[in-house]
């Protein structure tokens, strides 16, 4: 909505500062035209800010209830970044550094093995993404971490969280609640990879529309454990 508006708006600034055949009416409207410029970019920059802090609001109240005074400092040592399509946020090699929240978009956590890329998690808007092995050990990550669509992020570097334990004693509760939500993911992940028929994997992925609506057919397979033919194949048989 903020990028239709913009559109719009520096449309017909762009008008009216032209003058089209009227150099006196481009002298008229430069003054005011200037102000509503810059005031626009001034309530689209608070809309944006006021959106952004609502869903992170949302997100960290789940795991621990904090005066509004304190949400709000949290909140605020948060940084944002626009991630491209297929750009990487991490790469193998590099030391996962921040703790990340979608705003919007889609994010897939993946590692390389024979020259296949096999996907571990995905991050779908107002969830959160992290190598937690890499963040907490500090140690070089196995894995990737990509945008597979155009996607905004909230993240926080691990040198402020460290602060944020200083001066929020709480908030070290609401990270030891987080870590506990992130490993039981991961314990259940792993378990359906063991125990599970890939059949039942691909009938648990129905059960999450959002997954099917957003991540294509090629890395949703190596979610399941399968190839693209295999998945296409199970497809089949299930309809």
């Amino acid at each position: 909505m903020a990028e239709r508006l913009n559109a719009a708006v520096l449309k017909t600034v762009d008008c009216y500062r032209s003058g089209g055949s009227n150099p006196s009416l481009s002298a008229k409207w430069s003054i005011v035209i200037d102000f509503q410029f810059i005031m626009l970019h001034f309530f689209n920059y608070v809309y944006i800010i006021v959106n952004m802090s609502a869903e992170l609001n949302k997100f960290i109240s789940e795991y621990v209830q904090l005066p509004a005074d304190v949400l709000n400092d949290i909140v605020s040592k948060f940084r944002s970044k626009n991630i491209k399509k297929n750009e990487l946020v991490l790469m193998e090699g590099e030391t996962c550094k921040d703790l990340i929240f979608v705003q919007n978009g889609c994010l897939r956590l993946y590692y390389i093995q024979e020259d296949v890329e096999i996907s571990v998690w995905f991050a779908l808007k107002h969830s959160s993404a992290i190598e937690i092995y890499s963040f907490i050990s500090e140690t070089p990550s196995n894995y990737f971490l990509q945008a597979i669509e155009e996607t905004e992020i909230l993240y926080l570097p691990k040198t402020e969280l460290n602060k944020l334990y200083e001066t929020h004693p709480k908030m070290q509760e609401m990270m030891r609640k987080f870590w506990e939500d992130v490993i039981l993911h991961l314990l259940q992940r792993f378990t359906a990879l063991q125990r599970d028929t890939a059949e039942q994997r691909y009938l648990d992925l129905l059960n999450k529309p959002e997954l099917l609506q957003t991540i294509p057919q090629k890395y949703l397979a190596s979610f399941i454990g399968v190839t693209p033919t295999s998945l296409s194949r199970i497809k089949k048989n299930i309809r």
